[in-house]
């Protein structure tokens, strides 16, 4: 089974929240799983025998959270070619506004630039119509770790 690196980007704590709750669920399915801090990220490339899953909120004017934004900037400017890392995205946002998610697309298009191949679909969460986005992101993950050890060709 591939192990899971975790990393949320939060604003107000709900992205936090439901990196946490998905952490719990993949260990209990089994999986080993490294849910990263902020600062444990200035540096991190992610290893390709590994699975990444981002869970982020978008906040601003569709911007990537502060506190995972050095993260997202060391990423573009250095570019590591990544064709055999697969990833997921969970992205919170408010359609009530244009930027609806911004952040999580943001993260799908670098990794997509990078080589990496996305596992399943983007997950958009909606503050609008979730009031406890924890709950669709089980849901998801549910279908989405079936997906992770099936290889592509």
């Amino acid at each position: 089974m591939r192990k899971v690196n975790l990393i949320f980007g939060t604003v107000y704590g709900n992205a936090q929240f439901v990196a946490e709750t998905l952490r719990d669920d993949l260990q209990k399915l089994g999986r080993e799983v490294q849910l990263f801090q902020s600062d444990e990220l200035s540096s991190f490339i992610p290893p390709q025998d590994e699975t990444l899953l981002i869970v982020s909120s978008t906040t601003g004017q569709g911007d990537v959270p502060d506190e995972i934004l050095p993260w997202f900037e060391m990423l573009k400017s250095q570019a590591p070619y990544l064709p055999n890392l697969r990833y997921g995205v969970v992205a919170l946002g408010d359609s009530s506004y244009d930027t609806f998610c911004q952040a999580g697309i943001q993260f799908d298009e670098l990794l997509t630039e990078l080589g990496a191949h996305r596992i399943g679909r983007l997950l958009k969460i909606d503050a609008c119509e979730t009031m406890e986005p924890e709950v669709s992101a089980k849901a998801w993950l549910q279908i989405w770790n079936t997906q992770i050890d099936i290889e592509t060709s």
